[in-house]
């Protein structure tokens, strides 16, 4: 175990492993990050990996859009394929309110660039037949949306990391941080104390439980999500899109031969990481609903991940008033995994340059809450 660090992380899913990776290549060293399990093996390994640039803020689509250009380069910056497969992300909408939702979203896409489109009720029926489109008035649409495999990420980037010197220490829980007046000074793990001034908290859903050992809070809860898979299915084409019945908080698509179907989600916060068969059942009404072939399918099997969400779903990247020395990376509200490598990017400047250069990520602070400037953003995984 290190005794000293220049800069300790808490986390080693994808935030926690990016942030590591750019602090090392800008220059950063005496780096160590700290996860209670395995590397990506939390949130990260248990996601279901999508990536999109349809987003309804100005701030997630400036993540989306840099994050996206990183996941499109990834072979050439760290020497692995990323498993981007750009299938489309296809969002259906039940009623007139949304449709109108989905036709502003698409303005702010159209200012970024990016190629969404609204499609009407029968153009998608005619693109796509096996879905049932009677209670549906149109959806949103971009094909260069996909997804990529959150294993094969995370480990090229905490690959990249090792190479710049940043030493990671798995099934090592940090279990206290010694603040001296207003100032970090050491972290507490079961192998010992390491003396560092700074800590950045990228603990995904226990992101509150660590401010608890600041007397820090953080507005972070975890709330469950279950994800099944079908046996081998031929009855959809290898070509449909990541699908989201919008209304309903379910969406499916093609996993190699299988089928991923989204679960439901908890509406009360826990660590609870069970499958359940209510939910299994659940799932596959939704499932037959929107696509009633899928009544020949059965689903094999489940598990459950957390996602980490803040009060307005929008990630909290920043420093922490009351304790110098403390930099926040969570809450990102299910979508850590595409908006990953920015944050990385972001959370390295602010660090080491004491801003964010890349994109401004004020918006983003922690007392935006207190001072009522929450951001809501609509196209999200997790609805209250």
């Amino acid at each position: 175990m290190e005794k000293t660090a220049d800069i300790v992380i808490i986390g080693g899913g994808i935030i926690g492993v990016s942030v590591a990776y750019y602090l090392g290549k800008m220059g950063a060293k005496n780096i160590v990050v700290f996860e209670k399990n395995l590397i990506g093996e939390g949130s990260t390994g248990l996601c279901a990996g999508g990536i999109r640039r349809q987003w309804s803020t100005e701030i997630n689509m400036h993540f989306a859009m840099k994050s996206f250009e990183v996941f499109q380069n990834f072979e050439d910056e760290f020497g692995a394929s990323p498993e981007f497969h750009q299938i489309g992300y296809l969002f259906l909408a039940r009623d007139e309110e949304e449709l109108k939702t989905f036709t502003k979203n698409i303005e702010i896409q159209h200012r970024f660039g990016v190629p969404s489109q609204l499609l009407t009720r029968d153009e998608i029926k005619k693109e796509w037949p096996f879905l049932q489109t009677e209670d549906i008035f149109g959806g949103s649409y971009c094909h260069t949306d996909g997804y990529a495999g959150p294993y094969e990420v995370t480990s090229a980037i905490a690959k990249g990391a090792r190479r710049y010197g940043v030493k990671f220490f798995e099934k090592t829980e940090v279990t206290a941080i010694e603040v001296q007046g207003t100032h970090i000074v050491s972290v507490t793990t079961p192998s010992g104390r390491v003396e560092t001034p700074i800590v950045v908290n990228a603990a995904g859903p226990w992101a509150a439980n660590v401010g608890k050992l600041v007397r820090v809070e953080i507005p972070v809860n975890p709330i469950r999500r279950q994800l099944f898979v079908t046996d081998t299915f031929k009855g959809i084409p290898p070509s449909v899109p990541l699908t989201i019945d919008y209304k309903q908080n379910f969406y499916f698509r093609r996993e190699g031969e299988l089928v991923l179907l989204s679960g439901p989600q908890d509406q009360e916060p826990s660590f609870n990481l069970t499958t359940d068969f209510d939910s299994m059942v659940e799932t596959a009404e939704k499932a037959t609903h929107r696509v009633p072939v899928f009544r020949e399918a059965r689903i094999a099997r489940g598990w459950a991940g957390l996602y980490e969400i803040s009060p307005d779903n929008h990630a909290i990247l920043s420093k922490v008033p009351e304790v110098e020395g403390l930099i926040l990376a969570v809450g990102f509200s299910g979508h850590g995994f595409q908006h990953g490598p920015l944050a990385g990017m972001v959370i390295a400047e602010l660090i080491l340059n004491g801003r964010a250069d890349t994109i401004d990520i004020n918006p983003l602070k922690l007392t935006r809450f207190k001072e009522g400037k929450a951001i809501k953003e609509s196209l999200i995984a997790f609805k209250d």
